[in-house]
């Protein structure tokens, strides 16, 4: 007896949500790659980094203890805008090229984007903000 395996069909909308949600730790390089996607690990990499920073800093400010995340969930903004307006066809011929089914975006994602912009672009400007703050004033201003 002959076992067909089926492929799964990865769904644009869903991946984008996770890596707005949940992309400082690669939940949408687990759901697209599963666990040999190294970009996962390098995402997951951010939470040891962070308790080696404590470790190794205890006196340091909290914010360079955190840094590793903070980086990891910036890059999963990213990673949910290059999703997001990656086209259905480039899409499918990546993460679907064997599933048989087709993608077909609609408006949930266009407010995924956008989420992903406002808070993506919010978090870069804070987290550039606090480390100047830190590395030329000492933490002057907070």
């Amino acid at each position: 007896m002959t076992e067909v395996h089926q492929v799964r069909h990865k769904n644009k909308t869903l991946a984008t949500l996770l890596a707005f949600l949940l992309g400082g730790i690669g939940a949408q390089r687990l759901y697209l790659g599963g666990l040999r996607d190294r970009a996962l690990w390098a995402h997951l990499s951010a939470l040891p980094l962070c308790a080696a920073a404590s470790a190794l800093w205890p006196h340091a400010d909290a914010f360079y203890h955190l840094l590793p995340i903070i980086v990891s969930g910036l890059i999963g903004f990213l990673e949910a805008l290059v999703m997001g307006l990656t086209s259905d066809e480039k899409w499918d011929a990546r993460h679907n090229a064997s599933s048989g089914r087709q993608s077909a975006s609609q408006w949930p994602l266009a407010v995924i984007l956008v989420a992903s912009m406002m808070l993506g672009a919010g978090s870069l400007i804070a987290t550039m903000s606090r480390l100047f703050d830190l590395l030329y004033t000492g933490g002057a201003y907070g």
